[in-house]
């Protein structure tokens, strides 16, 4: 190379890729969902060229949440305390139970104001591709939840996927069993759409959930 040239890209990108705590930083940006090689790049280089400081928060808010945020002793949600808000308010309705996957999905049902009742989260859905059963999913914890003598319906409300449908299956024949009043959450024609953009399935499970 000519003294005082310019090192071609390829050589500045080797240099680059070659440092460690940067590479340990592209690698556990990786981890988090729909996350490439790619994005977890960009985003490293920007936190580090453009915003330090808010690097600086990111990594102390992911510490105080590691060490603080457990799961709620009664719904398994996330929460600092022992038993969580929704699980602490005593103006809800101790006759509902909705199972849901996630606390997304709890966000999503307490999004709409409709429900009152409390809930069951299992952290996961049932998947035997990933090696994941219905012990891996806190079937027996709800089995003990739903079966409280206040709890007079559950409601599954797992994701009308395969994977979900393969888990509401499973929880609702557990619940059963142990002579629970079980209810599936209906599925139809999205608000405000027009039924020739729907696709058929959607519209053949309306039909079968006609009220």
């Amino acid at each position: 190379m000519v003294l005082g040239a310019r090192p071609p890209w390829g050589a500045l990108a080797a240099a680059v890729v070659s440092e460690p705590a940067l590479d340990s930083l592209i690698d556990a940006l990786r981890r988090l969902p729909g996350i490439g090689e790619k994005s977890a790049r960009r985003m490293a280089l920007h936190l580090l060229q453009h915003d330090r400081s808010g690097a600086q928060r990111l990594a102390m808010a992911l510490q105080a949440a590691v060490a603080n945020v457990r799961h709620c002793a009664r719904c398994h949600t996330f929460t600092e305390s022992e038993i969580c808000g929704i699980c602490a308010d005593a103006r809800r309705d101790a006759r509902l139970l909705c199972v849901v996957e996630t606390p997304a999905d709890q966000a999503a049902m307490e999004r709409t104001g409709s429900y009152d009742g409390f809930y069951f989260v299992l952290m996961g859905r049932l998947s035997p591709l990933d090696g994941i059963g219905v012990h891996d999913i806190g079937l027996q914890a709800l089995l003990d939840r739903a079966g409280e003598p206040e709890v007079e319906e559950v409601i599954v409300a797992t994701n009308f996927t395969a994977e979900g449908e393969a888990t509401a299956h499973a929880v609702s024949e557990a619940l059963k069993a142990r002579g629970r009043h079980v209810t599936r959450l209906s599925r139809g024609v999205p608000v405000g759409s027009e039924l020739e953009y729907v696709d058929l399935g959607t519209i053949a499970h309306a039909l079968v959930d006609r009220r």
